[in-house]
């Protein structure tokens, strides 16, 4: 009989465990799924800026894997899903297609480090995390 509940009760904590990763598991396949779909073309697979559309871009697309290098070090969150959602101030020669209206949909409170969460569409933030992991 113990091992019976024993093994329930390890049934029950590896289900909640499973439960509690899933939002989290699928927002990373949504946001791998992003990437392929809407920046391989331009930035490659590995985000290196050597995709099968950058030949003769002008500018060439950035290499995503050095971001943060390009910037002290430090990874621009804020800037990078401006980028991606289709605001780049001054930035008008910029090939940079506009995702926003694609990356539209629920959003969740997003801190940029300012102190006020701000609703920002989940699969922009799920984007710029991805990129943010490819960082070397």
């Amino acid at each position: 009989m113990k091992a019976t509940y024993g093994a329930a009760l390890t049934g029950l904590a590896m289900a909640g465990l499973i439960a509690a990763c899933a939002p989290q598991m699928s927002g990373r396949v949504q946001a791998r799924n992003d990437f392929n779909a809407l920046c391989v073309d331009c930035h490659g697979a590995d985000g290196r800026g050597n995709g099968p559309a950058a030949g003769g871009m002008t500018p060439a697309p950035v290499d995503l894997t050095r971001v943060a290098a390009s910037n002290g070090g430090t990874f621009p969150r804020l800037q990078v899903m401006g980028h991606i959602y289709g605001f780049t101030p001054g930035r008008s020669e910029s090939p940079m297609p506009e995702f926003g209206d694609l990356l539209d949909g629920p959003t969740i409170p997003y801190d940029a480090g300012d102190g006020n969460p701000t609703p920002t569409p989940v699969r922009l933030v799920a984007l710029m995390e991805y990129v943010e992991a490819m960082q070397q």
